[in-house]
């Protein structure tokens, strides 16, 4: 394990001691400002160039129009983005020799640094937790614009084509900028903190892949004024081949983010596996920690596979190749494979943090040990295998071959085993206890019961008989909004509540989180229970036109959506408040937990341990009678002989 026993002594990262720079006005930092300018040149740049290459090209792709320069205006605005940020910087003072910037040091304190290109773990994590508050917001009201197009079958407020759009937006912000909601924040955060490091192992890489994610949004937002995209957020040929410019914005889009999540996996994989303390055996990793890895994994598999999928779709739409058009030899099959290669492990990348975040929380208000610890960090592997293997499911009304759906059929229903398994450890662990039902608490028994719900739903969709009769239906949408939004949303909101007062040593107002949580349990019910019976009854989904027969509950769904959109507002008007207005401060650890993160200062320090700890015991040992404390936090000059020391020189408190 790669420890820094000696930080004092610690060379920058680019070789030799770190030199001090004098101080320059903030309008010639690298930041917001600067990137925003570098994007605007970029794409003027990449335009010019697209047109300029355009010229000499005289074949145009099948949409039948001159995609290179919106395509290469993206791309170098991309480049100019991380310019203006100052990404390069280092790489550039490297390359002639000069010092660069110490990643254990901020040279910009207060709040300016959280719109700059940091190298600091924590602010990346505040960073990446407010920018997923906008991008959820964000996409959470183009879902109130669908529910009010839904509210009539034959009174319109949207035109066809653009109700598409806006299921288009909505779909692919979901679930392509809610792929690191968990790990973007928390994953960033906490990690280091929980295995005992004093940073992650590539700080650069850790700011690019959050600095990323601005651009992936905005790219995506920008496609409503280029026509949008009328194939939803799977962008299936051939019609993503021959859609408007908006198309260019999809693929440009969910190609940024593949790169980031790559990015952001990779660095957790390499910081869990090689940072963890002295004592931090593989039994004694939190299962948080256990769900950022299994999820990692996936993320550094998959998303090339996704980066890949893309980057054909943008030569099929700008130098006429085929890999996806039928009517020049290639196959449209392939896309899909390629999309759900990753699309499926994407399920599981969005629901295995959740587990991890409620595993991590339940046993603090419980008061016992985790039920199984080994048994969920299993489950966590098996169900990263398994992801792999179930792609072609949704395939099964596209053509498959026959012969290959009883064998799809059987690995979906074998993934459930081990995610049972995640979900019995839970049970255990509720079984006789004595639980507090704070705000974090309660968020993470919404979980389980809608979960339970998004599971047994899915049994119906893994079998080839009921898929084909429920395949596109609202059925569908149901299920995965169950599984989605009401496993990984109520996991994001536990761990807010749970792990702000760590961020930030301000801990929200816990009335408002109360009235917070049952309103949103309540609506997102109300909203998305329905929906199972409106599938069944035939209603396919991407249509603003539905059977007259169906209106009530339509209506019904609606009203419901609205009153769930409320709640997210009591939330955001709940953080702004806490987080600007009263910010009531929280430096102890209120939860009482054992969790190594929380025996340091809130928030935690610079370094965020003074020496490196030893660890001497699980974080679940909760009740146990002669349970060591869980660290040493001033271990003696033998660290390594200390893991196993009977009497640590300064414990931390249980």
């Amino acid at each position: 394990m790669a420890i820094e026993t000696h930080p004092e002594q610690a060379q920058g990262a680019g070789g030799g001691l770190p030199a001090a720079r004098p101080p320059r006005p903030w309008w010639q930092r690298p930041a917001f400002h600067t990137a925003v300018a570098g994007a605007v040149v970029g794409y003027l740049v990449g335009h010019w160039l697209g047109n300029f290459l355009a010229a000499n090209y005289q074949q145009l792709p099948l949409s039948d129009q001159n995609d290179m320069p919106i395509v290469l205006g993206y791309l170098l605005a991309v480049v100019g983005w991380l310019i203006g940020l100052g990404v390069f910087s280092d790489l550039a003072r490297q390359m002639i020799g000069r010092p660069v910037a110490d990643p254990h040091h901020n040279e910009t304190g207060g709040l300016a640094r959280y719109f700059r290109y940091s190298l600091d773990h924590k602010v990346v994590g505040i960073q990446y937790l407010v920018g997923m508050i906008i991008y959820f917001c964000t996409a959470g009201l183009f879902a109130i614009a669908i529910r009010t197009e839904l509210l009539s079958p034959s009174y319109h407020v949207f035109s066809s084509s653009a109700y598409v759009e806006i299921v288009g937006e909505h779909g692919t912000m979901m679930m392509m900028l809610m792929t690191s909601v968990i790990l973007g924040p928390f994953g960033n955060f906490l990690v280091p903190l929980m295995i005992g490091s004093k940073r992650v192992a590539f700080p650069r890489i850790e700011a690019l892949s959050f600095w990323l994610t601005p651009c992936a949004f905005l790219i995506l937002l920008s496609g409503l004024m280029l026509g949008g995209y009328p194939f939803g957020w799977t962008g299936y040929p051939p019609l993503s081949i021959q859609a408007t410019y908006g198309a260019d914005a999809y693929a440009i889009a969910f190609g940024v983010m593949g790169i980031s999540i790559i990015l952001a996996g990779f660095n957790i994989i390499v910081t869990v596996i090689c940072y963890r303390a002295p004592g931090m055996r593989w039994s004694r990793v939190p299962t948080f920690v256990w769900s950022m890895l299994a999820t990692s994994f996936m993320m550094v598999l998959a998303g090339p596979v996704l980066v890949g999928g893309m980057y054909m779709l943008i030569t099929d739409r700008t130098v006429q190749t085929a890999f996806f058009a039928d009517q020049l030899g290639g196959s449209s099959y392939l896309y899909q494979n390629l999309f759900w290669f990753f699309g499926h492990p994407e399920v599981y990348i969005l629901a295995l943090p959740g587990f991890g975040v409620v595993s991590e929380i339940i046993p603090v208000f419980c008061r016992k040990p985790l039920f199984g610890y080994k048994v969920a960090a299993a489950g966590m592997i098996g169900v990263t295998l398994l992801s792999f293997f179930v792609w072609q499911h949704h395939l099964f009304d596209s053509g498959i071959n026959p012969d290959m759906r009883p064998l799809f059929m059987l690995t979906t229903e074998l993934i459930s085993i081990p995610t049972g398994f995640i979900y019995l450890v839970a049970m255990g662990t509720f079984w006789k206890a004595k639980i507090r039902l704070t705000v974090p608490m309660l968020f993470a028994l919404g979980l389980y019961f809608n979960f339970l719900i998004g599971g047994i739903s899915g049994v119906f969709l893994s079998d080839v008989p009921a898929d084909t009769t429920e395949h596109g239906s609202f059925f569908v949408m149901a299920h995965f909004h169950y599984t989605i939004m009401g496993g990984l949303i109520f996991a994001f909101m536990a761990a807010v509540y749970y792990w702000l007062p760590k961020m930030m040593g301000i801990k929200l107002n816990q009335t408002l989180g109360k009235i917070h949580f049952w309103t949103m349990f309540i609506f997102f019910n109300s909203t998305f229970l329905p929906l199972f019976a409106v599938g069944m009854d035939g209603q396919p989904r991407r249509v603003f036109e539905y059977a007259r027969n169906l209106e009530t509950l339509n209506d019904w769904v609606s009203i419901s959506s609205f009153c769930l959109g409320v709640s997210i507002l009591i939330f955001v008007i709940n953080f702004v408040y806490s987080t600007v207005i009263a910010r009531v401060r929280e430096e102890g650890n209120p939860w009482q937990s054992r969790g190594l993160e929380w025996q340091v200062s809130s928030p935690p320090p610079e370094g965020n341990f003074e020496h490196v700890p030893v660890v001497l015991s699980g974080p679940y040992e909760y009740g146990v009678k002669g349970a060591p404390p869980v660290a040493d936090l001033n271990p003696p000059a033998g660290v390594l002989s200390a893991a196993f020391a009977g009497a640590p020189s300064q414990p931390a408190e249980a």
